[in-house]
């Protein structure tokens, strides 16, 4: 692996509303890196973004990008079911890699795409952003420590504010690319268990009309672990009071709680009542964990130390998110753990 005394420039894939907000930290927030080049399928889009932050390259080509010489590290925030096939690309081309959640949607990908970086000898980075949160990252360390005891019953919940548009909602989002957080948090709050059994129920709720078409936009999910713990993670798509992501693990010492809803601490007494203001964004809610994310991923290929969230971590929520498919399927619990 070759070690950065220079900033890392960064060439971007995707110049969506994702794409465009990891876009920006990377021109302006993200201390030892830059963003070198955009680049984006969609006729003038990649130009559009390029211009807007002052980034001299733009590419409608997205291989021509990874064949540029002056691009050290790929991030990718294309539509996520493109994700493995442009993790694979990069790493053949030698470039680092951060790619947001899911890094791919089956585990043949999923291990394509670790070996490949490997191969190269090169970083890669997934987008678990609650990892980065001060409070969850607090809460898996104090766990890794021991600090909470062995963990006995854990919780990780995802509410998404607004459910604009089902019809373009791919079937199965709800596990591939919103509870995966929720499955990495999970695995995390329970350091060293595996699991070994999940159950899954879900149903369309907030759009019942669009369940024949393969919505699912409500699930509960429950798992067990080999060391006897439970875990349960939820979602909705429309939760009308705002972007909502909490976490807890109780354990034989105590108790964990990580995540908020509120966008400051500013609570309003007033006449009619207690009120706070509530984030209504992802980008909002997690802002400085989506910095410091990025932040890790030019340390790492500066240092080479290893990431956080890292391609296997990305693989071991993915088979939890593959066995609750399966599990809604057959209305069943499934085994995990000999996929």
């Amino acid at each position: 692996m070759t070690f950065h005394l220079q900033p890392v420039r960064v060439g971007l894939i995707g110049a969506g509303r994702m794409g465009s907000f990891h876009a920006e930290n990377l021109a302006y927030r993200v201390p030892g890196a830059t963003l070198a080049a955009v680049a984006d399928p969609q006729p003038g889009a990649a130009e559009k973004l390029a211009s807007k932050l002052g980034v001299a390259k733009a590419y409608s080509d997205l291989h021509a990008l990874l064949l540029d010489p002056e691009i050290d590290a790929i991030a990718i925030a294309a539509p996520a079911r493109t994700h493995a096939e442009w993790v694979i690309a990069a790493a053949n081309a030698g470039k680092h890699v951060f790619c947001e959640k899911p890094m791919a949607v089956t585990l043949e990908e999923a291990d394509r795409a670790i070996a490949a970086a490997k191969s190269a000898g090169v970083v890669l980075q997934v987008g678990f952003n609650r990892r980065f949160d001060t409070g969850f990252a607090a809460a898996i360390a104090a766990v890794k420590a021991g600090k909470n005891g062995i963990t006995q019953l854990s919780r990780s919940v995802t509410r998404d504010p607004a459910l604009h548009d089902p019809s373009r909602i791919p079937q199965w989002t709800i596990y591939l690319e919103t509870l995966i957080h929720d499955f990495d948090t999970l695995l995390h709050f329970n350091h060293g268990a595996k699991p070994v059994e999940v159950y899954a129920i879900a149903d369309a709720l907030v759009r019942p009309d669009f369940k024949d078409k393969g919505l699912l936009d409500t699930s509960v999910v429950t798992i067990r672990f080999d060391n006897g713990a439970i875990a349960i993670a939820e979602a909705n798509f429309q939760a009308v009071y705002g972007y909502d992501v909490r976490g807890e693990v109780f354990g034989s010492k105590g108790m964990l709680q990580a995540g908020h809803i509120t966008s400051s601490n500013c609570v309003r007494y007033s006449a009619s009542g207690i009120s706070m203001e509530t984030s209504r964004m992802d980008s909002d809610l997690l802002r400085d964990a989506y910095v410091a994310e990025m932040i890790e991923f030019a340390r790492c290929i500066r240092t080479g130390e290893t990431p956080r969230a890292t391609g296997e971590d990305a693989r071991n929520a993915l088979e939890i998110a593959l066995a609750c498919i399966e599990s809604v399927t057959h209305n069943l619990p499934v085994k995990v753990g000999a996929r």
